[in-house]
């Protein structure tokens, strides 16, 4: 496999790239991630069976969206490919310092990036993934029905399919539907916006792992405080540029359901605990 993915370098780069260091970096799972170099520049590489090509692809087009989009520091996509077993994603390395750390400025460059609204619907062109899993993005008109169905339904369909069920599933989408009464404005969302996908260099912030769409601000703020919240200088920075509208605070338990859920549907555990008690507080 290296040596396609040092051919296919060379073509993209226009001069022979030979790697000199590689090295495996503690990962996930579902794929493993290597850093090389040749000496002189450093890669990020993803490497997963090869079922995992359409994810690769739909990660570079969510890089390319940030990139297009925001003022974060995105490392782009350098080529993706394959070979009989493996598919392989070549990212730009961004070595990241947490001492250098700056939340003020991402929570300023967040607020920027949702503050631009120039879509006029909520989903995306294409489906994606969260992690592995699928991510539909129908485009909607209304986001109280984008949310409803193509979040919550998804997942409480995707759990009834093992089995799990905590409430019937057309009656809670309506549910969630009539709780989401507010029309807002299309923002692009990262997507999975949490510590663990933010990092610093040289104090500029830098985004990873985006499963993008178009949708209420609000879900990348509740995700920030799913599992354990960012700095305050980050809520700050972030409501320097763009104020919270009245009620987030009520909004948050429905917004932090998605990502429960879809850690129950990956991981089940006592993250169907989680999903199960999330979906009770929000019908209290």
């Amino acid at each position: 496999m290296w040596n396609a993915v040092c051919q296919q370098l060379s073509e993209v780069l226009h001069q022979p790239f030979e790697i000199v260091k590689k090295s495996e970096i503690p990962g996930h799972d579902y794929e493993r991630r290597f850093k090389i170099s040749n000496g002189a520049v450093n890669y990020l590489v993803k490497v997963a069976r090869v079922e995992a090509l359409e994810r690769f692809e739909c990660e570079a087009g969510n890089r390319a969206l940030l990139i297009r989009d925001s003022d974060f520091l995105i490392a782009d996509s350098i080529l993706i490919g394959t070979t009989m077993e493996f598919a392989y994603h070549v990212i730009e390395w961004v070595t990241t310092e947490p001492q250098q750390d700056n939340w003020f400025e991402c929570g300023v460059l967040l607020g920027k990036m949702h503050s631009r609204n120039e879509q006029k619907m909520y989903g995306l062109e294409s489906d994606n993934y969260l992690h592995t899993q699928i991510q539909p993005n129908r485009w909607h008109k209304k986001w109280d029905t984008f949310y409803a169905e193509e979040r919550i339904g998804w997942q409480l369909q995707l759990l009834a399919e093992q089995g799990v069920e905590f409430v019937e599933i057309d009656a809670f989408v309506e549910t969630i539907r009539a709780m989401l009464p507010h029309q807002v404005e299309p923002s692009l969302l990262h997507g999975d916006f949490w510590r663990g996908n933010i990092g610093f260099h040289e104090s500029k912030p830098v985004l990873f792992k985006p499963a993008c769409y178009y949708g209420d601000r609000e879900i990348d703020l509740a995700t920030s405080e799913l599992f354990g919240p960012l700095p305050d200088a980050f809520y700050q920075g972030y409501e320097s540029i763009a104020p919270l509208h009245h009620g987030y605070e009520q909004r948050k338990a429905l917004y932090q359901l998605y990502p429960i859920l879809h850690q129950a549907n990956m991981y089940a555990g006592n993250y169907l605990v989680q999903a199960k008690n999330k979906i009770y507080e929000i019908l209290k």
